[in-house]
This record gives structure tokens, C-alpha cells and sequence, in this order.
């Protein structure tokens, strides 16, 4: 694996010209989500800064831009309150300590090359989960969208105060937030243009305050203090341990979901493949970055991304050339970043989220399928009202089972007992003259399965094996499953144990390259094992004195692959 990334460039002058224009869509988001995150605006920019360099440095896609994202803003924003309410002197310490375990889980997650598992997920789940941190983003604005601060407890908590919300409604507020989601929703269908609606909602509101309004009626982000960030050493407490551990897989876990799904996006556009495990490696560097400069956690940003590819980028130089540019726009405009209303940024943030909410799944889910609604509307619910890790494992297992009962209702087809050969469609006719002939002298069951088997068909096997008491002769063919789990093993192992208590005869028939988690037919090599199914039925029925149409097969044993 290559340590930096693909750096060859088939237009330096498009790479830039893509950073360039990647970085106005950046300052404001990171401005936003800096100040919603409740770490500060300069937390925001030193995000989109360090994940954003080292990660077009190390990353494994061209011309992905990395910068904090809605879902990841919206978890910090909870690690910081949790962690600033139990210890105010080293609680953001203890929040960015977080970000850097959430980017040393990236880093083990790409080295071990689980990348390609991540996205492993229905869409019903992660539709879910990113409409779930859309609804969360947008009802953590709300305050901020009116003017009312000091409002805690996460979701649940500006719910429950929206009485005290509604009452203390301060209007100049109100109309900027408002003036700028109409500028940021109307502009790019009434005038197509290059710049960003948010830019221009930020400056355009930030101006209304300043001339139409009283400085100090209008709340603002402040001054900020340019220079060098100054590091944050890991902090740690005993008693806090595991809560931050676990804080820090789930931020990890959802920076490698929200990166990997914008790298597929990018593959698309670009009809190139990515290196998810690179990927990976890259975000863990730039997290672990961020965290000790005391910024914000990032990923990969779909905005950012597509506004760099449409602009002509090829190469992860556009990366690097976006947080040049974003670091120059941030040190010009810095003077002028202290009289932006916070309320403006609210808005950004809302407008994001509303952006994030996966309106044409939503939308469609129960015209697809109730149990893919169920899941997604599930997924929703605990994402915004218990808890992200929660969501996902409970929308996993939920998937989950509603496809290995579906797969198990199709495999219960391809269980076929056989005890005339009028019953089966899929033998051949010297199958079906051999069987014939072996039931006048022995009663023979066919027991046939195809297709992969999972452990939902055990049960089926388990009927299955009643009607091998009554026979004399079992012929087990499996020549047509290229796949078996542990679980369905032990089931077809019961079976021949059983059919061996009866006094049965079991005959086997078996692939001659095989993939099962189950090693039955070694343990059991002293019965006849045959590549076939009409070999099988000719041995039988030599064995009984009947002229078999097909040659007798040797009893070699199957291979495994």
C-alpha cells in the first residue's frame, strides 16, 4: 500500500482552480459548525484544516475533500456537553482526546482492511441513521435560530424547553436566520451561479446586521484570536474511561461510514475506484490531528467533493490547494468574522441539515417495502431520541433478521425429500428410471438441496430427518451447494447420525470442490461419497442387483477448496 496519495495530476491548473472553489464552500460550514458544535468557530476551521490536509495527503481518494460534516458536528456536539457538563475545567480537553481515539480506531479499522466492510449496511439503515442526524441538527438550531441561548439536554432537551423557546423569541434574530435559509434556498434556482449560497447568505446577512441593526442587539461569534492553535494533550479520568471510549468508536465508526459512502459518490463521478482501507488510514491521521490542535473531527463531505470534481479537480493536489486557500481566506477575513450573527450560522447549520435528511428514500420507503419503512423509521427515532450506536445495532439486527427469514423461506424450496420419482422436476430420466427401480427392492429417500445454505434452514433439515427413519437406503445429495455455514453442517450431521441409528444406508454426494464451514464428510469417510448423482443412484443400485444405466462411480473423496 502507497503511503501518500495519488498526487498525478492531468490539469495542476483545474486542481487548483477546485481547491480554490472547494475552500468558499468550506469556510462557512466550518464556521457553522464550529459555533454549533459549541467548541467555538476557530474549533471549526482547525478541522476543516488538519482533516482536510492529511487526509488529501494520505487518503486513498483522488479528489475527495475532507472537513467537518453535519453527522460528525452533531456527535461532537454531544461529547463536548457531556463531557464540559461532568469536568468545566478539563472537559473540552477530554472532547478533543475523544477525536483523537476516534481517529486511532480509523487508522486500526484501515490497517486490518475492514474498509470494504463498512459500507457493508442496507440503505434502509444508513437512510435512517443520516435522515436521524439530519432531524438532530436541525432541532439543535432551533434556539440559536431565534436568539434564545443556555439551552441544554441535547434534542430532548430543546423539546422540552420550546414553551421558553417560543416566548423569548428575539425577532432581529429571527429575520436574519430567515432571510438567510430563503437566500440559501431560492438563490441557486433563480440565479445559477458558481458561488456557494452560503457564502453569500453569510456575507449577505452578516451585512444586514451591521447596517440595519444595533451591534450589541444581534449576538455574534466574537473576536477571535489568530495564530498557531496550541496543542492539546490527551487527557484522560479513571472514572470517565469508558465513556470515552466508547464516544470515541462511535464518532470513529461514523466518520468512516460518512467518508466511505462520499468516496462510492466520488467513484461515480469520476469513474475511478478508491482505496477504502487508504481511505481510512488518512481520516485517522487527520482526526488524530485535529484532536490535538483542538479542532472539530471530520470526514469525507459530499458538498465539498462534488463542488471540487465539477470544478475540474483530478488529483489530491486539489486537497492541499483548499486548505491553502481556505487558510489565507481565514487570516483575510478574520476582522471580519467576528461580526457574522450567530443566528446566520444557525441557519447554515439547519440548511445542512434539512440537506442531509434522505428526502427520496423517505419519501418512498413504504411504497418499496413495509419492512424497509419499519427499519429506516426505527433507525430515524433512536438515532434523534436514545443514542447513535443504538440506532445502528438495532437497525442491523432488525435488517438482518428480515433477510435471513427471507432467505430462509427461499432456501426451504431447495430442500427437496424425493421418495418417487414423480415428485421430482430436476431429475434426469435415468435418474428418475434408476430411482424407480431401486424402490421396488429398498426404500430410498433423495434428500436434495441446491444453493447456498445458511443456518435459517436447520430447522427444515430437522423435519427433514423424520422421514429418514422410515427408510432403508438415504441418498444425501448436495453436489449443488456451494456454500454451507457451521450451523447447517451440524443439521445434515444430525441427519446422517440419525439415518446411522436407524440402520439406514447413507449415500453421499458431494462437489468436487467445495467451500463449507462444516467438515461432516471427513467425519464421516466410511460412507460412499460420489461426485454425482446418477453415480451415487448406479452404485446403489448395483448393490442391489439392478442393471444400472450409467457407469459406477469410484467412492473417492470430494476435495476441499
Amino acid at each position: 500500500m502507497p503511503i501518500f496519495n495519488a498526487f498525478d495530476s492531468k490539469s495542476r491548473a483545474n486542481d487548483v482552480m477546485g481547491g480554490v472553489t472547494a475552500a468558499i464552500v468550506s469556510l462557512p460550514l466550518a464556521l457553522a459548525f464550529g459555533v454549533a458544535s459549541g467548541a467555538g468557530a476557530q474549533a471549526g476551521i482547525y478541522g476543516a484544516l488538519l482533516v482536510g490536509l492529511f487526509a488529501a495527503i494520505f487518503g486513498g481518494t483522488r479528489t475527495l475533500i475532507s472537513e467537518p460534516t453535519g453527522p460528525m458536528t452533531v456527535v461532537m456536539t454531544a461529547v463536548i456537553a457531556s463531557f464540559t457538563a461532568a469536568h468545566p475545567d478539563k472537559g473540552l480537553a477530554m472532547a478533543f482526546t475523544v477525536v483523537m481515539i476516534a481517529g486511532l480506531m480509523q487508522i486500526l479499522l484501515g490497517a486490518l482492511k475492514f474498509g470494504r466492510y463498512i459500507t457493508l449496511m442496507p440503505y434502509s439503515v444508513i437512510s435512517g441513521f443520516m435522515s436521524g442526524i439530519g432531524v438532530l441538527l436541525i432541532i439543535l438550531q432551533l434556539p440559536n435560530l431565534v436568539g434564545v441561548s443556555g439551552i441544554t439536554g441535547g434534542a430532548v432537551g430543546v423539546i422540552e424547553s420550546l414553551p421558553e423557546i417560543s416566548a423569548n423569541i428575539k425577532w432581529p434574530e429571527l429575520t436574519l436566520a430567515v432571510s438567510a435559509l430563503a437566500l440559501m434556498h431560492f438563490v441557486p434556482k433563480l440565479l445559477p451561479m458558481r458561488l456557494p449560497p452560503q457564502l453569500l447568505a453569510l456575507v449577505f446577512c452578516t451585512l444586514a446586521s451591521v447596517l440595519f441593526f444595533d451591534i450589541d442587539d444581534i449576538r455574534r461569534i466574537g473576536e477571535l484570536s489568530i495564530g498557531l492553535p496550541s496543542l492539546v494533550m490527551p487527557t484522560f479520568t479513571y472514572g470517565e474511561l469508558t465513556h470515552m471510549l466508547i464516544s470515541g468508536v462511535m464518532l470513529g465508526a461514523l466518520g468512516c461510514i460518512d467518508s466511505l459512502i462520499t468516496a462510492v459518490i466520488t467513484d461515480r463521478l469520476t469513474r475511478e475506484e478508491h482505496d477504502s482501507d487508504k481511505e481510512l488510514i488518512g481520516q485517522g491521521i487527520g482526526n488524530i490531528a485535529s484532536g490535538l490542535c483542538g479542532g472539530l473531527p471530520g470526514a469525507g463531505s459530499t458538498m465539498g467533493t462534488v463542488v471540487n470534481i465539477q470544478s475540474g479537480a483530478t488529483s489530491a493536489l486539489s486537497g492541499v490547494v483548499r486548505v491553502l486557500a481556505l487558510l489565507v481566506a481565514f487570516f483575510a477575513a478574520a476582522d471580519i468574522v467576528e461580526y457574522i450573527p450567530m443566528a446566520v450560522l444557525a441557519a447554515i447549520a439547519f440548511k445542512v441539515g434539512l440537506n442531509i435528511l434522505d428526502w427520496a428514500f423517505v419519501k418512498r420507503a413504504h411504497q418499496l417495502s413495509r419492512s424497509a419503512a419499519f427499519t429506516m423509521y426505527t433507525v430515524l427515532v433512536l438515532t434523534v431520541f436514545v443514542d447513535l450506536i443504538v440506532a445502528v445495532g438495532v437497525g442491523m439486527f432488525i435488517a438482518n433478521l428480515i433477510t435471513i427469514d427471507r432467505l430462509s423461506r427461499l432456501q426451504e424450496h431447495n430442500i427437496n425429500a424425493i421418495n418417487d420419482s414423480g415428485d421430482a422436476s430436476d431429475m434426469r430420466p435415468n435418474e428418475k428410471r434408476l430411482l424407480d427401480a431401486i424402490n421396488e427392492k429398498s426404500n430410498t429417500l433423495l434428500l436434495s438441496l441446491s444453493g447456498p445454505m445458511i443456518f435459517g434452514v436447520a430447522k427444515t433439515l430437522q423435519r427433514e430427518s423424520i422421514a429418514v427413519k422410515n427408510a432403508d437406503t438415504l441418498v444425501l445429495d448436495l453436489c449443488r451447494v456451494p456454500f454451507m455455514d457451521s450451523t447447517t453442517g451440524l443439521a445434515i450431521e444430525n441427519v446422517l447420525l440419525d439415518a446411522k441409528d436407524c440402520g439406514c444406508n447413507v449415500y453421499l454426494v458431494v462437489p468436487q470442490r467445495y467451500k463449507w464451514e462444516a467438515n461432516f464428510v471427513e467425519r464421516h469417510s466410511d460412507l460412499p461419497t460420489f461426485h454425482s448423482r446418477v453415480d451415487a443412484l448406479s452404485s446403489l443400485a448395483g448393490s442391489l442387483g439392478i442393471e444400472a444405466d450409467a457407469p459406477q462411480a469410484k467412492t473417492d473423496k470430494a476435495a476441499t477448496a
